[in-house]
């Protein structure tokens, strides 16, 4: 089995492309801050199904990997299955001016230090996760 057919890395990786393309849109919503009529855009948030999550077994076949709650104290996981295409989210409430703009730099720019952060959260985990993997097999 390949490294990057592990559940853990490709729902990473597509965590990262997640916030990568949020980025964009958020970038773009600041470049339009003065732009008449302009509309800011997000991506809706990126959720996980557990039964899309699944492993592959030395067959070759697809198995079911969901994980389970064992205690009602524990936070529910859900993966997306779409890779590089994200539910753009166009119902947010925006305060719109005069000239039909509805961009907030500051709130903007609230959501691109957040991204930016969870994106580095996202990478360390998966950096420190290849680490892991090459101490487990001895290629340290």
């Amino acid at each position: 089995m390949a490294i990057t057919d592990l559940p853990l890395f490709s729902m990473l990786r597509t965590r990262m492309q997640w916030h990568q393309e949020r980025q964009r849109l958020l970038a773009q919503n600041v470049a339009n801050a003065n732009t008449r009529d302009y509309r800011p855009q997000d991506l809706a948030p990126l959720r996980f199904e557990p039964s899309k999550i699944a492993t592959t077994s030395a067959t070759g076949a697809q198995a079911s990997a969901g994980l389970r709650r064992t205690d009602a104290g524990h936070m529910g996981f859900a993966a997306s299955s779409s890779g590089s295409r994200f539910q753009v989210d166009m119902n947010g409430g925006h305060e719109t001016r005069p000239s039909g703009n509805a961009v907030n730099l500051e709130d903007e720019m609230i959501k691109v230090a957040a991204n930016q952060m969870d994106f580095q959260a996202a990478a360390t985990l998966y950096t420190r996760s290849l680490g892991l993997i090459k101490a487990a097999i001895g290629k340290r």
